[in-house]
């Protein structure tokens, strides 16, 4: 799957500590090799019409929309922050 990362994403990911930035690079990493990796536990948002999320840690989501067989990285941040995808 190729990624790209729209301006807020970025923004969003450059506040993130560093520990978290290195989990995001990791999951990212996952996801692009196998983005049906039970970790990751990818999954559509309810009530969301084509925004998807992943789970970085426990408390920390990417969510992202689908382009063909590329994925826009939407936003990165705390599980309570994706309530506004």
């Amino acid at each position: 799957m190729h990624i790209e990362a729209t301006g807020t994403f970025i923004k969003l990911y450059k506040k993130l500590s560093p520990d978290i930035q290195k989990k995001v690079k990791k999951t990212l990493s996952l996801f692009q090799e196998n983005p049906s990796h039970p970790s990751l536990r990818n999954k559509k948002m309810t009530g969301q019409k084509n925004i998807y999320e992943i789970r970085v840690t426990l408390n920390f989501r990417i969510t992202y929309t689908r382009k063909g067989d590329t994925a826009i990285l939407r936003k990165v941040g705390t599980h309570n922050l994706m309530k506004q995808p």
